[in-house]
């Protein structure tokens, strides 16, 4: 495999955590940071850094920082102008797209990410935020008017929640991270958050930029593990929103450590068994090429990948044929490298998992269908085409979450809308066909069983502009740009009676701009 030189990157040894508007250092343990891709001819991983390693005690400091910021709702930033707040966020995202290089290697080295994907990870999060911020603007103008109904004159506008724990994913270290950080932050919360263990060193270009532009407080960056830093804060009850990406079994952790549960506002993005449905006429040759993108995209580490293949039994031959002789022909190699479909899998434990599902599958009747299912390197293993799985096998239950592919035949739709039905996920759907009454009454249940239908195309998060969100243990709340900023913020409006004692105050208060509040100006 080739390691262009024009790739290598600099060690990073992160030694400042960002708390109170200040880069502190950090004395204390540490954690090292190494890659699957190996940096010389004979296979060895690679160091790439370290990060601190906090304690309890560190966590609970970082908190009372953001506590302070938020200061019960009388803070600089949660009581700031809108035209504050875009301001803060303009002067972020233009000093981060400084950082371009950097975090794009780092992408690439950390969780084998490829060249494109890395670029294009980096690039949709940049649009991400400016989007937002025409969102947010479009939300002000939307809300510079007062209603009045039965004699009553309200003023609505959206307000903060308080402050924000967010967690994000090592799959899209930076694009899902910051669909939960940047609208968290332009609503006016105050956010602690800790960066996933692999994909941590990438955003250590972009701790400056934070503290340049945001207030004091209001964002603060921890590292170390889980338990040890986030479940203390958790347990305070001090955290008014759990915002995460990852797994239901990390979220009910940390939703159980808070002492009022009925107070905690969740957005979560969780994990997904996302199926491709493949009726007996679809274009075979342009299914197999979405269910390889579908399955296989950065190894089928997303949650929005193809997890399961159901094909119907009269075409199943044949596309299980064709579909294995194509995995088989996706290129290996570092993220760099020309042309490269599969990539070294950042998580060292993940062939071993894999293995596991595969050879459990074996034992229960699957086999592998193409020659190079199942082989082992140092830090890969080739993708399997397994069948015919059954409900009994762990990869049918497990989210796999890497380069394993079940592949299940059906001839009943309504037994296949039962089994769909029973699961515990409900993210999408892809729907392959193009027979319009076999494909309505598919679309007009599917839309009820999980929260889009992707008609002869794999499952994807964007555009950003379109919801993102899941039935059942696949979500709570929704992500798009435009719904973000309502999942992070709360209806709140102040109310006067029309007479004119109170109309010659609200006039006061509008005319004499003393109020960041109760104001009809906005940006344009």
């Amino acid at each position: 495999m080739s390691n262009s030189k024009s790739y290598q990157v600099e060690p990073i040894h992160q030694d400042t955590y960002l708390a109170n508007g200040e880069l502190i250092k950090w004395d204390g343990k540490k954690d090292e940071v190494y890659s699957t891709i190996s940096s010389t001819e004979s296979y060895s991983k690679t160091l790439l850094g370290t990060v601190p390693h906090m304690d309890e005690a560190t966590a609970l400091e970082v908190l009372e920082h953001a506590c302070n910021a938020y200061d019960k709702g009388k803070g600089e930033w949660p009581t700031a102008k809108v035209a504050e707040r875009v301001k803060s966020m303009t002067k972020f995202v233009e000093l981060m797209q400084k950082e371009r290089e950097t975090v794009v290697k780092f992408l690439m080295w950390e969780i084998g990410k490829s060249l494109p994907d890395s670029e294009k990870e980096f690039d949709r999060t940049v649009e991400y935020i400016y989007d937002t911020i025409e969102d947010y603007k479009q939300l002000d103008r939307d809300s510079a008017n007062f209603q009045k109904r039965d004699n009553v004159h309200a003023h609505i506008r959206r307000g903060p929640l308080g402050v924000v724990l967010c967690l994000g994913p090592y799959n899209y270290p930076l694009n899902e991270t910051f669909a939960l950080l940047i609208p968290a932050l332009i609503m006016g919360n105050t956010v602690i958050f800790k960066p996933a263990k692999h994909g941590v060193l990438l955003l250590s270009p972009l701790l400056k930029a934070f503290q340049e532009s945001f207030p004091k407080g209001v964002v603060n960056i921890i590292y170390g593990r889980g338990r040890e830093v986030a479940a203390p804060i958790m347990k305070t009850g001090r955290i008014d929103v759990l915002a995460l990406i990852g797994n239901s079994k990390s979220a009910i952790a940390l939703q159980d450590q808070h002492p009022h549960k009925n107070r905690l506002r969740l957005v979560l993005g969780l994990e997904a068994k996302n199926p491709a449905i493949i009726l007996p006429d679809a274009d075979l040759d342009h299914t197999i090429e979405e269910c390889l993108s579908g399955t296989l995209s950065f190894n089928g580490q997303r949650c929005t990948a193809l997890k399961i293949i159901y094909v119907h039994e009269e075409i199943r031959e044949e596309f299980n044929k064709r579909f294995a002789e194509r995995v088989d022909q996706l290129k290996f190699g570092n993220p760099w490298d020309d042309g490269v479909k599969l990539t070294p899998l950042p998580e060292p434990d993940k062939p071993k998992y894999i293995t596991e599902l595969i050879e459990d599958a074996q034992e229960k009747g699957a086999k592998i269908l193409n020659e190079k299912g199942g082989k082992i390197i140092d830090n890969y293993i080739f993708p399997a085409v397994l069948y015919p799985v059954t409900e009994e096998m762990r990869v049918y239950q497990e989210e796999q979450f890497g380069p394993v592919i079940p592949v299940k035949s059906f001839t009943s739709i309504e037994d296949l809308l039962n089994e769909i039905a029973d699961s515990n996920y409900g993210q999408q759907v892809s729907l392959f066909g193009k027979d319009v009454h076999q494909l309505a009454p598919l679309i007009d249940t599917m839309v009820n069983l999980v929260c889009r239908v992707n008609l002869n195309s794999a499952c994807q998060r964007g555009p950003d502009v379109f919801p993102f969100t899941g039935r059942k243990d696949s979500a709570v709340g929704t992500l798009s740009v435009h719904d973000a900023l309502r999942s992070f913020s709360i209806r709140t409006f102040v109310a006067s009676k029309d007479n004119d004692y109170n109309n010659k105050i609200l006039q006061e208060l509008v005319s004499g701009k003393e109020s960041n509040f109760v104001s009809t100006d906005y940006i344009l």
